[in-house]
C-alpha cells in the first residue's frame, strides 16, 4: 500500500454505531454459532470514512492475485492505532472481500480507480456499538459506488457476512429485527430517540463471554410480528421478556461495566426509561424520555458526573445508497 494517489474526488461518509435494545440468544446452531434475536437501532454519532478516488486506474490483469490487486487499488490512513498490520483491518478486509467476490460473479470491468480511504476514528473497540463492522460496511457500499460493481443490497449482505456478523446491519442501513447470528434483517420502524450512552474503559473478549456458564442460551423464541406489535416492551424500557443475556455476565467480570450501569439505572427515574448494555459490551446507554431529551444543562451534568465517557446521542433513520 505504497501507491500515490492523485485524487480527483473525495467522498465523505459517516460510519454509525449501532445499540441492541435487546439481545437474546435462542440457541446453538450446528455451525457452532449461536442463533439470535435483537433489535438493532443506528445511531447518528460514529467514525467518519473518507474515499479519495483517483484519476490513475489499475488495469486488471489475471495474473495479479487478489491480495496484490487490492494493495495496488487501497490505501488505507487513519487506523494504525486500530490493527497494526493494516491488511488485518476490516475495512481493508471489506475491499478484499468486494473484490473476491467480483472476481467470482465474473463482475470485474477491465480497470478500477485506485482509492485512498482516511479513517476518522470516534468509536472505542470492543464496546458492543459495531465501530469496525460499521466501517467495513461502510466501505463495501461505497466501493460498490466507485467502481460501479452494481451488487444489490442483498448481495452486499452476504458479502459483509462473510467479514463479520454486525457488517449486514450497517449495510441493510436502517433499523431491524435481526436474527440467525444477526445477518437476517427486518426493517422496524421505530419512534425517533436520544441516549446517553457511556464507554468504560473494559473489554471482555467475546469468545470468553460466550462459553461462560452464567450465559443464558435457550431464550424462548419469538415470532417477528411479536418483536414488532411489542416495540413499546422495549424501546424507552426494558420490560420481560425482553432483556440482553450478557449484562449480568459482563457486569459479574467488568467492574467498570457494572459501575457505568448503576450510575444509568440511579437516572431511570428521571429519564422514565431503562439503563441497559448494548452487543456483549461494555457500552450501556439510557434512553431519554422527550420531555428531558433537550434539557441540555441536565444531560451536561449528567456527563459530567458520570464515572467514564459518556455521549448524548440520538436515533438516525437511515436507507441504502
Amino acid at each position: 500500500m505504497t501507491n500515490v494517489l492523485t485524487p480527483s474526488a473525495t467522498i465523505s461518509r459517516l460510519s454509525p454505531a449501532k445499540i441492541n435494545l435487546f439481545l437474546h440468544i435462542i440457541g446453538k446452531r450446528a455451525d457452532g454459532y449461536h442463533d439470535l434475536q435483537t433489535v438493532f437501532r443506528l445511531l447518528d454519532w460514529g467514525d467518519y470514512l473518507y474515499f479519495s478516488v483517483a484519476d490513475n486506474r489499475v488495469a486488471i490483469d489475471d495474473a495479479l492475485d487478489v491480495d496484490m490487486l487490492c494493495n495496488h487499488l487501497i490505501a488505507l490512513t487513519g487506523a494504525e492505532t486500530v490493527t497494526s498490520n493494516l491488511h488485518d483491518n476490516l475495512i481493508f478486509k471489506a475491499a478484499r472481500a468486494l473484490l473476491v467476490a467480483a472476481l467470482e460473479l465474473s463482475k470485474l470491468p477491465k480497470s478500477l480507480s485506485q482509492v485512498h480511504i482516511t479513517l476518522d476514528k470516534h468509536l472505542p473497540m470492543g464496546a458492543g456499538l459495531g465501530g469496525g463492522s460499521s466501517n467495513a460496511a461502510t466501505t463495501l457500499l461505497v466501493l460498490n459506488e466507485i467502481w460501479h460493481l452494481n451488487f444489490t443490497r442483498d448481495t452486499l449482505i452476504t458479502i459483509g457476512a462473510k467479514i463479520g456478523a454486525d457488517v449486514p446491519i450497517f449495510i441493510f442501513g436502517q433499523d431491524a429485527i435481526g436474527m440467525g447470528i444477526g445477518e437476517q434483517l427486518t426493517a422496524i420502524d421505530l419512534p425517533d430517540q436520544q441516549y446517553l450512552v457511556l464507554i468504560p474503559d473494559a473489554h471482555i473478549n467475546t469468545a470468553k463471554l460466550f462459553a461462560h456458564p452464567m450465559l443464558q442460551r435457550d431464550i424462548a423464541a419469538l415470532s417477528i410480528e411479536t418483536i414488532q406489535n411489542q416495540a413499546s416492551y422495549y424501546i424507552q424500557n426494558s420490560l420481560t421478556p425482553y432483556q440482553n443475556v450478557f449484562t449480568p455476565v459482563v457486569t459479574s467480570l467488568a467492574p467498570a461495566v457494572n459501575e457505568a450501569l448503576q450510575y444509568l439505572q440511579g437516572l431511570e427515574t428521571q429519564a422514565m426509561s431503562t439503563a441497559r448494555m448494548t452487543g456483549s459490551g461494555s457500552a450501556v446507554f439510557l434512553p431519554l424520555d422527550a420531555s428531558i431529551a433537550t434539557d441540555n444543562a441536565l444531560l451536561a451534568k449528567w456527563v459530567a458526573e458520570a464515572p467514564c465517557a459518556g455521549y448524548v446521542v440520538g436515533s438516525v433513520k437511515q436507507k441504502f445508497r
